[in-house]
């Protein structure tokens, strides 16, 4: 019964929203596509500014994964995961997602052929990917947009956000599949 009304919910939710949202614009009297070209130029303003933030993470998200670095986290991290019940194979990804957005998704790619797509594993890595934010990218990027240098809690934060979307996704993955 869940799984249907989420299926119900997941079909109808895109072509509800694009209905929606200009049908609520113009309900208010606003001009829909003016606001909408603005916002656009906003966006590339924004874009534009954050490119050299956008540079130095990937930079230096390559450095750690070409440093090996990566590797010996996972290797450490697997051995901890596996009696508490976290799939060893979904480490990486857990792992990976906070710092690459790219990174993640050819992981998750390489899941799914690897495992099927109809396996739990494959299921479990989809909706890690889709639960979690690319977390080092998000900050550096819109902190560096508006110039936040001291960025206090947001860090530690963030990762506690990633972890417990693993964690939730590989509890809500086994319960329903």
């Amino acid at each position: 019964m869940i799984r249907s009304a989420l299926d119900a919910i997941s079909l109808w939710a895109i072509p509800v929203l694009l209905v929606a949202i200009p049908l609520a614009g113009m309900l208010r009297k606003v001009k829909v596509y003016d606001v909408f070209i603005e916002g656009a130029k906003e966006g590339f303003d924004v874009a534009v500014k954050i490119i050299p933030f956008l540079v130095g993470i990937l930079v230096a998200i390559g450095m750690f994964r070409g440093s090996g670095a990566m590797d010996l986290l996972m290797a450490a991290m697997r051995p901890l995961v596996a009696p508490l019940g976290f799939p060893p194979e979904l480490v990486p990804l857990a792992v990976l997602r906070s710092l690459t957005g790219s990174g993640s998704l050819a992981f998750t790619t390489d899941l799914v052929k690897t495992h099927g797509p109809d396996s739990v594993i494959a299921r479990t890595a989809a909706t890690m990917y889709g639960s979690s934010e690319t977390t080092f990218y998000v900050l550096a990027v819109y902190f560096g947009s508006v110039g936040v240098r001291r960025t206090r809690h947001a860090v530690p934060a963030a990762l506690i956000a990633d972890l417990v979307a693993a964690v939730a996704a590989v509890a809500v993955c086994a319960w329903m599949f």
